[in-house]
């Protein structure tokens, strides 16, 4: 095994409960460890992810010893071996290591084991099978460090078989290269391939888990490369037919440029092709926002008049996705246009035509107005507006 460094700059890797969890552990004759994205993320200074332990203790035994210590149990995963321990409003996930006997997609048998090498073994990537104990050192059983470091994403073993234990591995594959990997080095290409062949197990996930996947990998600062791999093996398509990732590459420009947030669902619509929404069950707010913007990129809708109907927000996205249409980054005139326009307020009111119109006749004829108002760019007073004339 390899031994890192000790963590460092890395604060909330050891949060109070994590710290008496793996210290009643200890008081027990176990060892203890974080594990997973936690560690991962500690070594190359990204955002905290939840902390999970793993340790030789079964699931009775880390009860009692937790017990033991004051601290509350709750066996939220108990046949897979795992239970959650709180202390004060924090909790941390204790799950006993395992190795698998059978898998069969998602699901699988497990038996515990004592063994780390076998616990690492059952996971899905190199750089995620890193463990570190109460100090802070790293046991590395699969040599994952290296691939870390380098900013590899690198299926353990052989990616056919990782992939077949759980299809899902195949957007957690460009998710994870989106997030981690340099880019400049190009995605594994025995990764590449082995997704490729399996393409077909794509179709036995359920909705929800792909659009968790594809609202991970949207939101990453680029997901231009890792979406250009997923639809060079097919993947996207498959998933979103229709779809193509030419375009993404050039809002992430634009977006960059015009300093806006990283949005998945304005990179959703930027990849095109049928509507996702029932294939990745949005709710009906975000299909609504995705319609939105999809309509809105192909409309000639004015920026004034983007920004007063829908919004600042919304007439931004739109405006992104136009420029990136267009080969170019967004017109910051066009972009203040739109913000002013957010701030108006049409002058007229109903009171203002009553009781000479109602009914259907008063909706009409102040739509007509504020059709003429927002046609003059806001310019025309209540007075121009109520004056007499068509």
């Amino acid at each position: 095994m390899t031994q890192a460094p000790l963590l460092v700059d890395a604060p909330w890797l050891f949060p109070p409960v994590a710290r008496a969890a793996l210290a009643a552990l200890a008081n027990g004759g176990h060892q203890g460890w974080l594990v997973g994205g936690c560690v991962r993320n500690a070594l190359i200074g990204a955002a905290p992810t939840d902390i999970d332990i793993a340790t030789d203790a079964t699931p009775d035994r880390v009860t009692a010893l937790c017990d033991a210590a004051g601290l509350r149990v709750i066996p939220t995963g108990i046949a897979h071996g795992t239970v959650t321990v709180a202390s004060r409003g924090d909790h941390v996930e204790v799950t006993t290591l395992r190795r698998d006997v059978e898998t069969f997609g998602r699901h699988a048998t497990v038996a515990f084991s004592a063994r780390i090498e076998e616990d690492a073994a059952r996971r899905d990537f190199t750089m995620n099978a890193l463990y570190a104990d109460a100090t802070g050192a790293v046991t590395d059983p699969l040599g994952g460090l290296p691939d870390l470091l380098a900013r590899r994403v690198r299926f353990i073993g052989n990616p056919h078989d990782r992939i077949v234990e759980d299809y899902l591995r195949i957007l957690r594959f460009f998710r994870f290269h989106a997030w981690y990997a340099d880019t400049a080095q190009g995605i594994d290409a025995e990764g590449l391939a082995a997704c490729a062949d399996h393409l077909d197990g794509l179709d036995t996930l359920s909705a929800e888990r792909i659009q968790h996947e594809f609202r991970k990998l949207l939101s990453a600062p680029d997901p231009a490369p890792a979406t250009a791999a997923m639809a060079a093996c097919g993947a996207l398509i498959r998933l979103l037919p229709g779809a193509g990732a030419h375009l993404l590459a050039v809002l992430v420009h634009v977006e960059e440029a015009a300093t806006l947030a990283p949005d998945w669902l304005r990179r959703l619509a930027a990849l095109g092709g049928e509507d996702p929404a029932p294939r990745l069950r949005l709710s009906r707010a975000d299909a609504a926002r995705l319609a939105l913007l999809r309509d809105g990129m192909e409309s000639e809708t004015p920026p004034h008049e983007l920004g007063y109907r829908l919004g600042a927000t919304a007439a931004a996205d739109i405006l992104a996705l136009r420029a990136a249409l267009g080969s170019r980054e967004l017109d910051p005139v066009q972009a203040q246009i739109a913000r002013d326009a957010a701030r108006q307020t049409f002058p007229v009111t109903a009171a203002d035509l009553m009781p000479t119109l109602s009914g259907p006749a008063l909706g009409q004829r102040l739509k007509a107005l504020e059709d003429r108002w927002i046609v003059s760019r806001f310019s025309l007073s209540r007075a121009d507006l109520l004056a007499p004339g068509p």
